[in-house]
């Protein structure tokens, strides 16, 4: 009853329940990037495109239109004209006489003046849309969002996670960032990753970041408090999601586990176990942190159990097991209960990296 108390207090108004325009600059879907130069060279193609289009149609339509000068109308005079009447300048030299004429420059030439304009002013009215289109773009994602995995925290910790999580074939598009810091969430929204500003530890800010139908959330904050309560609000909202929380005292190991973690991480007492293990056998740290990376090198992965190695033995496959997965309980390989590979079992083992 206390940490729902707790919990409230942190707790304004809800986010997401609100409509999406509300959203923006909380929530920001990385978009392609394409170069300045580009961008203009498009609308420049573009507008050549109408402007021509409009001169051609003019052209053969050039007994409707009247010169000043009373001569028949060449193309340049249509491409003249084109121009005048495009960019809205509208001299008056050349004008439309006959009904056909004008009946064109109605239903045709006016709807090419109007996106000629939009063309040539295109930045200006990107910038004015922004808001419709990320507000768009985020209500089109919320409703499509999925067994995605979330990350609270993108210090170096929540960077690593993310960086092992991408190297183990996890698409960026399917990562979304929780931080309050925007500087950070520029860096994540850089590499491509969906971004949420906000306090993790207050609901509305998890449930916009698709925590109740996350697959994965990975606790990476810098306080284990932060992380004791990020964990039972996203608990709350996910029942079935496998957390995964990092913290910087053990003797905090329980509360995470009461929170509803599955896996907790003690990133002070594995640094401290390196460094101690480096002192007399650095090849060993060597090797770990090759085991840990997993775009190069070695790497420990899960796989499920090929059906011509049910019956045998974990130590008799064509990879180096570990451990063997039964049940969602993981054993060790001279465990005497997964002495045989059963149908069902994941075999964790040691693969070698894309790099090799």
């Amino acid at each position: 009853m206390k940490s729902r108390g707790f919990r409230r207090r942190f707790r304004g108004g809800d986010l997401s329940e609100g409509p999406d325009y509300a959203l923006v600059g909380v929530v920001r879907i990385p978009e392609l990037q394409q170069s300045p130069g580009r961008a203009i060279g498009k609308r420049v193609v573009f507008a050549v495109i109408a402007l021509f289009f409009t001169a051609i149609l003019v052209y053969l339509d050039r007994d409707g239109y009247r010169d000043v000068q009373e001569n028949s109308l060449s193309f340049l005079d249509a491409l003249y004209y084109s121009a005048v009447t495009l960019s809205t300048t509208g001299y008056g030299d050349i004008t439309p006489l006959t009904p056909s004429a004008r009946l064109l420059n109605l239903l045709i030439i006016t709807p090419l003046r109007v996106l000629f304009l939009i063309v040539l002013i295109g930045t200006t009215l990107e910038v004015l849309t922004e808001r419709s289109r990320q507000a768009l773009k985020i209500q089109r994602w919320r409703n499509n969002v999925r067994n995605h995995s979330v990350v609270i925290g993108y210090g170096t910790k929540g960077r690593t996670a993310v960086d092992a999580m991408i190297g183990d074939g996890i698409k960026p598009a399917d990562i979304v960032v929780v931080d309050a810091d925007s500087t950070v969430l520029e860096a994540a929204e850089s590499d491509g990753l969906v971004t949420v500003r906000g306090d993790a530890t207050k609901s509305d800010i998890l449930r916009l970041a698709g925590v109740a139908h996350a697959a994965s959330i990975v606790v990476a904050t810098n306080r284990d408090d932060t992380a004791v309560l990020a964990t039972l609000t996203a608990r709350e909202l996910n029942p079935r999601a496998k957390i995964v929380a990092s913290i910087r005292e053990s003797e905090n190991t329980h509360l995470m586990r009461q929170s509803g973690a599955n896996s907790v991480v003690v990133s002070s007492e594995t640094a401290g176990r390196l460094l101690g293990i480096a002192t007399m056998t650095p090849s060993v740290v060597e090797v770990i942190e090759d085991l840990l990376t997993p775009d190069a090198g070695y790497a420990i992965a899960e796989r499920e159990v090929d059906p011509t190695e049910t019956g045998g033995s974990p130590a008799h496959t064509r990879d180096i097991v570990l451990g063997v997965v039964r049940g969602g309980v993981l054993h060790r390989v001279d465990d005497s209960e997964v002495e045989q590979i059963e149908a069902g079992d994941r075999l964790l083992y040691v693969r070698k990296g894309p790099a090799d």
